[in-house]
């Protein structure tokens, strides 16, 4: 019966053995989904922007920025996910998730930016920018704590003389209790 099935998909219009083939390589594909979410992110985001006023190349308004961002965004999605539906690879099937996932990893990086929104309210830019870059930094499997902390002492300074000296950000350095 089930042999019947299939022959009877194949010829009364269903989908052919080629084309189901075809699709299954296709969902087996993170480019393609990578390319899918970049895309729909892109048209969230350009289509959000156009709420605000866009102004022209001269003067751009609020808007401008965000749109063109998201057009471009759209543009990428769609080239990774044409790439990836016609790479012929004959690798096994991919899977969304690795085998093993480095959990650590993504919740260091998570952490992130979480972190910096956090220390950033109740202690200042200082500590909130260390912890933003610390933290991450510790989830990569291959780095040390010593790596890390020079890394975010680096990048602490650095963004401390790029964002509160030249572009004058209105944050505090350090401050207890939320100064903000």
């Amino acid at each position: 019966m089930k042999r019947l099935h299939k022959i009877s998909r194949g010829r009364a219009g269903g989908t052919s053995p080629a084309s189901t083939s075809a699709l299954r390589q296709l969902v087996g594909k993170r480019d393609f989904y990578a390319g899918g979410l970049m895309v729909l992110i892109g048209l969230f985001i350009a289509v959000k922007g156009t709420t605000y006023h866009l102004g022209t190349l001269i003067n751009m308004g609020p808007g401008f920025m965000p749109t063109a961002l998201g057009i471009l965004l759209v543009l990428l999605g769609i080239a990774i996910a044409v790439v990836a539906a016609l790479e012929t690879d004959d690798e096994p099937e991919q899977h969304i998730l690795p085998e093993n996932p480095p959990w650590k990893t993504w919740a260091c990086i998570l952490a992130g930016p979480l972190l910096f929104i956090i220390l950033g309210s109740y202690f200042g830019m200082i500590p909130a920018t260390f912890a933003c870059v610390f933290v991450p930094a510790l989830g990569d499997s291959k780095g040390t704590w010593k790596g890390a902390l020079i890394l975010a002492t680096i990048l602490t300074a650095f963004g401390v003389g790029l964002f509160w000296y030249f572009l004058q950000v209105p944050m505090p350095l350090l401050t207890w209790g939320g100064g903000l």
